[in-house]
């Protein structure tokens, strides 16, 4: 029975996708002609542009600056937050709720909506209300993937030193923290990643940076356009550089081998140190006795993870200097009232069906983009899987495009959409759709790739084609972590979809820009957040009910 309702619960989100692109009069004979539309905007504007080279530096190192702190303030709260949210470490039951609530809070918060918040107690030009924004921000993500992380350790280490009469600290600093340590900082920078490609929506706040550059080109109608594009395409080949740098640390830390003779895996083991695997022999002494096998020997490993650690704390300084963070530009006198200004919530001159209209339209919005992301992931990203392509050069080829689906920043595209076409909502279902497909698609491939191969290599022993192994093997195997995944991408194009206000876009983010900017609106944005938090919990609990559900 509880299959059963699930399955009709899925159908049911199906179905109101599919409405929600007929309520928004989503259509691909508008998109074309916008597309058309746009192509005559380009014989107007600039040829495509940069900035000069010393701009473009400062620019460049302005934004990785602010990211590369936001992500690290984040990271440093989040150890607090998640050790009283994970259930095996924290020392109350009402403060794991707590720790789960902070989660959940500061993910519904969009960033530029703090950032917005922030530039009313700062000096005009600080980093300061970037880095905070993107700090806070980044703490529901992160305390939640670093709390998930505890909870799944190996308990023995921990329960043996709770027995031998360890403190609450030393159990966690000696037996939990070594093991999630390379799980951790896997997650911060997955979402170094995505702050980066949010890095430029920042601008449209005040935030300086890549994004502000863009924001003054755009707004420069025609002969700013080739600047803005050219700037854009700089965020593009820097989101897709880190995020090979990102995977190529991930990979190292979690301690994956890049295998096989591609070029992109030759390039992987050149910039870890990997080197094939020789077999030690097998029994005997370690050589030098008892005594060296107490020492820890310098090996390629050990060398290659001490300077990545100075590496780190290079670009942490660096970071710091870039951003040119400067404490005396805080209004400290602003600071207090600006807090006082968010409590209490209120409706301010608007109804609370307005705010609820906004927010079905913010839903429809998620909904509609997350079906074209999962109708065009399903093909992208089984075509990406080892045991679902062809060969490996098809791979190759899907994982580039998914590579570039997730390298353009979805925002940047929306911006783009809207100023040039006027597509408004239909704008942002396009931009949404098009970066669910880079992170959907990915997920898929990789969901693939990890099922048991038992099932596929019996049929393909019986005879079974390609076509069948996937239909009767994979693809049933795979639908649990696809229905899961789908609900996270809605989960993540509702944030995103409430700051496509600030660029044009309608919904919940229109009204939240707005009262953002006003110190006598903020009981609105309380009013408005609340109402996501709210939103994304529910979306929450249907993911989990059917995760159960199908497993």
């Amino acid at each position: 029975m509880g299959r059963l309702a699930g399955h009709g619960a899925v159908l049911v989100m199906l179905a109101f996708g599919v409405y929600s692109l007929t309520t928004l009069d989503f259509s691909w004979s508008d998109v074309a002609t916008s597309v058309r539309q746009a192509a005559k905007v380009f014989t107007l504007m600039d040829p495509v542009s940069l900035p000069p080279p010393g701009d473009l530096a400062y620019l460049i190192g302005l934004t990785l600056g602010i990211v590369v702190l936001g992500t690290l303030v984040a990271a440093l709260i989040s150890i607090p937050v998640a050790y009283v949210s994970a259930e095996n470490t924290t020392p109350a039951g009402w403060l794991r709720v707590v720790g789960r609530a902070i989660g959940v809070v500061t993910r519904a918060v969009p960033d530029v909506v703090l950032a917005l918040a922030f530039s009313l107690t700062f000096a005009l030009g600080s980093s300061l209300p970037g880095i905070l924004a993107i700090g806070i921000h980044s703490i529901g993500m992160i305390s939640k993937l670093f709390a998930d992380a505890v909870e799944q350790i190996d308990r023995g280490p921990q329960l043996a030193l709770r027995a031998a009469g360890g403190s609450r600290a030393q159990e966690f600093w000696s037996a939990v923290f070594p093991q999630v340590l390379p799980s951790w900082i896997a997650t911060v920078l997955h979402r170094f990643d995505i702050n980066l490609r949010g890095s430029a929506i920042l601008g449209y706040a005040g935030v300086g940076g890549l994004g502000y550059a863009m924001k003054v080109a755009f707004a420069d109608f025609p002969q700013g356009y080739g600047r803005g594009l050219g700037i854009a395409a700089v965020i593009f080949v820097l989101c897709v550089v880190l995020e090979i740098v990102s995977s190529t640390i991930r990979r190292n830390l979690l301690g994956i081998d890049a295998v096989g003779n591609s070029l992109g895996r030759r390039i992987v083991r050149t910039a870890t140190g990997n080197r094939p695997a020789r077999r030690r022999p097998s029994g005997g002494a370690p050589a030098g006795g008892v005594e060296a096998a107490l020492r820890r020997p310098w090996t390629r490993s050990r060398v290659r993870d001490l300077s990545w650690t100075g590496a780190a704390v290079v670009v942490v300084v660096a970071s710091y200097w870039l951003a040119d963070v400067d404490f005396s530009q805080v209004t400290w006198q602003y600071v207090l009232p600006t807090v006082q200004s968010f409590w209490p919530p209120n409706l301010g001159s608007h109804t609370l069906g307005d705010f609820l209209q906004a927010l079905l339209v913010t839903v429809e919005v998620a909904f509609g983009a997350a079906v074209l992301s999962l109708v065009l992931s399903v093909v992208v990203g089984s075509l990406a899987a080892r045991n679902v392509a062809p060969n490996g050069a098809v791979r190759g080829v899907f994982r580039t495009i998914l590579v570039i689906f997730r390298g353009v920043p979805e925002l940047v595209l929306a911006i783009f959409l809207i100023m040039i076409t006027g597509l408004g909502d239909q704008a942002g279902v396009v931009a949404l759709a098009f970066g669910g497909v880079g992170l959907l698609g990915k997920l898929v491939a990789d969901s693939f790739e990890e099922l048991p191969p038992g099932p596929e290599r019996a049929l393909t022993a019986a005879g079974a084609t390609r076509g069948q192994r996937f239909l009767a093997a994979t693809w049933p195997r795979g639908v649990p972590s696809l229905i899961g995944n789908s609900l996270y991408l809605v989960d993540t194009n509702i944030r995103a979809a409430t700051v496509l206000g600030i660029v044009g876009g309608s919904g919940i983010g229109f009204y939240l820009t707005n009262a953002s900017t006003v110190l006598t609106l903020h009981g609105q944005v309380t009013t408005l957040v609340i109402m996501v938090v709210l939103t994304v919990l529910a979306v929450e609990g249907i993911a989990a009910w059917l995760r159960r559900v199908f497993r």
